[in-house]
């Protein structure tokens, strides 16, 4: 599709330039007729450029479609430079031949206006000399050695060089141009395989992250039917909440903050159920949100790993998450560190999340993460 768009719009270009071309020997003739009401307009000398025009457009078209793919497209560099020599070659040749006959070209006659008299000196001009007869000494006439008339070698006229060196920087042009829609139709298509790249890895990485978090959560909910069977049903609840979220707003690109820290909310509540009164949690998100989207799932890896390796059963500990917005999103989770951290498989989430706002963001985010002696912190900074 692009090379069919890419192909009309060269081909338009061409062909307005051609006809500015042939439109040019038309309005220099007009404007002299104009300026001056002696010269006529003589379709006969519009003919005449027509004609060199009409051989410079045949080699253009040729070259265009024929040469010029075989080193563009094809990469054939000698071919190309074998028959492009040829061409010129075949110019060169029906160049030279139609230069005019040197040997019968006769001097044109000087002919004198009606109101003017001949003079003697025209007559003296006029007339030549009679020739002088040279003797030598035994009376005999010396040989003289008469002198060609001078007639340029065939490829030194210097029309003929002006017009191989048009030809020249005609067929350089054509090449330059289609190397220029060629190099934008790479890009485009460098463009779309990037993009469809970055797709499959954030889809990837999707499938990874969303297992992983289901994995801790079942372990959550496993925990609690032996502890509190009426406390894990709940946990079903909100377990089934948060698949409704991942199932109708995981893959798409965006969600809107509301539902985003909702799903967050839901979370941290059934994270609670699991933990005793030694676990302080504080949330401090903003209620009212501003109508901007955030890609799904991307804070609560940070949250998770709060949870899964700050969280201790013996001692105190907390978790402290804060979200601020403008016209960024600002994030920061800390935690304290337990001397020694839930042994839960995976391992996954964070090393994905990493990945994930390098495609998604580039260089356009900040995150800073500290891992003190007794506190681990995280900052996020993302635009909206």
């Amino acid at each position: 599709m692009w090379m069919q768009e890419q192909s009309r719009y060269e081909n338009t270009g061409y062909v307005a330039l051609w006809g500015l071309l042939f439109a040019a020997p038309l309005l220099t003739l007009y404007v002299r007729t104009m300026n001056d009401s002696s010269v006529a307009f003589n379709w006969q000398e519009v003919f005449m450029v027509w004609r060199q025009f009409a051989v410079y457009l045949l080699l253009f078209l040729i070259h265009n479609f024929i040469l010029a793919p075989l080193l563009i497209y094809r990469h054939k560099r000698w071919l190309y430079a074998l028959l492009t020599l040829c061409m010129i070659g075949l110019f060169t040749f029906y160049q030279c031949n139609r230069r005019p006959d040197f040997k019968h070209h006769q001097r044109p006659s000087m002919e004198l206006p009606e109101h003017r008299t001949p003079r003697p000196m025209d007559d003296a001009f006029d007339h030549e000399p009679p020739p002088f007869e040279a003797h030598d000494m035994h009376g005999e006439k010396p040989k003289m050695h008469h002198a060609k008339r001078d007639v340029p070698p065939v490829f030194v006229g210097q029309h003929d060089i002006v017009a191989i060196v048009i030809l020249i920087l005609m067929c350089g042009m054509n090449l330059g141009v289609k190397l220029y829609f060629k190099s934008r139709n790479d890009q485009k298509k460098l463009k779309q395989l990037e993009n469809e790249n970055l797709q499959q890895q954030l889809e990837y990485l999707k499938y990874q992250i969303n297992p992983h978090f289901f994995m801790n959560t079942l372990n959550n909910i496993h925990a609690l039917v032996d502890i509190d069977p009426e406390k894990a049903k709940d946990t079903i609840l909100e377990l089934s909440r948060m698949m409704r979220f991942i199932l109708y707003e995981g893959d798409k690109k965006g969600v809107p903050l509301s539902k985003e820290f909702e799903f967050i909310r839901t979370y941290i509540h059934l994270m609670r159920l699991r933990y005793t009164d030694k676990v302080k949690v504080t949330i401090n998100m903003p209620k009212i949100l501003v109508d901007k989207q955030i890609p799904p799932l991307m804070l609560i890896t940070f949250i998770e790993n709060a949870f899964k390796h700050g969280i201790s059963y013996q001692h105190e500990s907390f978790i402290d998450i804060k979200v601020e917005i403008s016209d960024k999103l600002l994030f920061s989770c800390r935690n304290s560190k337990a001397e020694k951290a839930n042994e839960e498989k995976g391992g996954v989430g964070l090393t994905n999340v990493k990945k994930r706002l390098n495609l998604l963001y580039d260089n356009n985010y900040t995150l800073n993460i500290k891992d003190e002696t007794d506190v681990y912190s995280v900052e996020l900074t993302i635009p909206l």
